[in-house]
C-alpha cells in the first residue's frame, strides 16, 4: 500500500483523502446527495469509525475529492485501495489468478464501491450547482491518474448507474454486466394490488408461504427510527453472526457499525423482527432510500418455513407500497426471488487494467460473458410470475 501523507494530490485540485473525516460530512453529502444512504457520509463514517472498514481488514479508504477553482467540494468518489477481493459482490477471483500465475501482484487494486454492500447507485458523485459532465469527466482523470500513481494492477467500479458505466466505458474502461432481481412498483395500493397482477398459481403459492408464516405463532414488527431500541440491535447482530459464520466463515461488519447505524442513519433503517413469545428470532435489515428500499442483511436462529420470504420479501413489497417507493433491492444472487415478483435487471461495473496484454485477455472474457449474461436475462425473464410486464 502507498506510503505518504494521510492526503495525496493527484492533480490540480484532486485530493485522496485516508479518511471519510478529512472532508466536512456537509461538503461529501452535498455530492453525494440525499437518495442513497449508502453513499452518505453518516454510513460510510460508521463503516470506518467501527472499525469494519480499515487497512487491517483490507479495506483503506482512498476517498478522491475535487474542489473548483473557489474550493467548494464539487465531486466525490468512495474509493477504498483494497488488499483481496472479499465483500465486493462483483467477482475477479479468477482474474486475481491468471495474474499473479503470470508473476505480477494482483493486490492491492483499487475498487469504488459501497463496502460489502451490493446495492446499485452513483459512484462519481457531484455537486448539483456544477456542471455535472465536466466534474465527472475530472473525476474520471483523477481515478485514471491514481491508478497510476499507486501502480496498482487495476482499479473497478461497482453497482454504477448505466450512464456512469458508459462515461467510463469511453474513458477506456472496460465494462461488464451481471444480474440482480429487483422488485417494481407499478402503482399498487396494497400488497392484494400486487398479487393481482400475478398469474392465478403464482398469487396463490405467495398466499400460501405467507399464511405459513403467519401461521407460524410468530409477531413480526416493521421498526424505523426510535422505534429501534439497542436489544433489538444485539438480537440482529446475533442473526448476522450465525448467517456470517453459515455462509462465509467471518463477519465484515462489527458489532458497533450496527449501534453507530442506529445513532446516525435510524430514520432510514427499517429492520423487520420476528418474534417469538417476545423474543427475537429473525430480523432483515434495510436501508431507505428516496426512490428505493435496499435490502441488507438477513438472520434467523430457528427454523421457520417461507420465514425468510416473509421478512426479506414480502414484507419489503410492503413497506414499500406504504411509503410509495418505486423499487426494491433485495440484495445479490438467488433465482427463487423471480417467483415472488423480483425480476431480473441488469447491475453495471467498469474496470481500468493498465497493463495491455491482461487488458485485452479480460476483455475477451467480459465479451463472451456478456453474451451469456444477455441469454440467461431473457431466458430468466420467460419465468416472469406476472400475468404481463409491469
Amino acid at each position: 500500500m502507498p506510503d505518504g501523507e494521510d492526503r495525496t494530490e493527484t492533480q490540480a485540485a484532486v485530493s485522496v483523502l485516508r479518511s471519510i473525516h478529512e472532508i466536512a460530512a456537509a461538503d461529501w453529502d452535498a455530492s453525494a446527495g440525499p437518495e442513497n444512504p449508502f453513499l452518505s457520509h453518516a454510513f460510510l463514517s460508521a463503516l470506518e469509525d467501527s472499525g469494519s472498514v480499515k487497512a487491517e481488514t483490507g479495506w483503506l479508504p482512498q476517498h478522491l475529492v475535487y474542489a473548483d477553482e473557489s474550493g467548494r467540494i464539487a465531486g466525490v468518489v468512495p474509493l477504498y485501495l483494497k488488499g483481496h477481493s472479499q465483500g465486493e459482490y462483483v467477482f475477479d477471483w479468477g482474474w486475481a489468478d491468471a495474474y499473479e500465475r503470470a508473476g505480477g501482484e494482483y493486490y492491492p487494486k483499487l475498487l469504488s464501491a459501497v463496502p460489502f454492500t451490493p446495492v446499485t447507485g452513483p459512484r462519481l458523485l457531484t455537486h448539483p450547482d456544477t456542471d455535472a459532465e465536466a466534474v465527472r469527466d475530472i473525476l474520471i482523470g483523477g481515478l485514471i491518474e491514481i491508478t497510476r500513481r499507486f501502480n496498482v494492477s487495476s482499479l473497478h467500479v461497482n453497482f454504477l448507474p448505466e450512464s456512469q458505466w458508459q462515461a467510463l466505458g469511453e474513458a477506456g474502461f472496460l465494462q461488464r454486466v451481471g444480474l440482480q432481481y429487483h422488485w417494481h412498483n407499478d402503482g399498487y395500493a396494497t400488497f392484494e394490488d400486487f398479487l393481482g397482477a400475478l398469474s392465478s398459481r403464482k398469487r396463490k403459492a405467495i398466499r400460501k408461504e405467507r399464511k405459513a408464516a403467519a401461521e407460524a405463532g410468530l409477531t413480526i414488527r416493521r421498526l424505523t427510527g426510535g422505534m429501534i431500541e439497542p436489544r433489538h440491535w444485539d438480537a440482529f447482530y446475533r442473526f448476522y453472526m450465525d448467517t456470517s459464520d453459515r455462509k462465509w466463515g467471518s463477519a465484515y461488519l462489527t458489532r458497533d457499525f450496527f449501534d453507530l447505524l442506529g445513532e446516525r442513519l435510524a430514520d432510514r433503517v427499517l429492520l423487520v423482527i420476528a418474534e417469538m413469545g417476545g423474543t427475537p428470532v429473525a430480523g432483515a435489515l434495510n436501508l431507505i432510500g428516496d426512490t428505493t428500499l435496499f435490502g441488507r442483511n438477513w438472520g434467523c436462529i430457528a427454523d421457520f418455513k417461507f420465514l425468510h420470504f416473509e421478512l426479506c420479501y414480502y414484507q419489503a413489497i410492503d413497506f414499500a407500497i406504504e411509503r410509495g417507493l418505486e423499487w426494491v433491492e433485495a440484495g445479490a444472487q438467488g433465482q427463487h426471488k423471480i417467483q415472488r415478483g423480483y425480476l431480473p435487471r441488469y447491475t453495471y461495473s467498469a474496470h481500468l487494467i493498465p497493463s495491455q496484454s491482461f487488458r485485452d485477455a479480460v476483455g475477451d472474457f467480459l465479451r463472451r460473458e456478456r453474451m451469456q449474461m444477455e441469454y440467461e436475462k431473457d431466458a430468466l425473464e420467460k419465468q416472469s410470475p406476472f400475468r404481463h410486464e409491469t
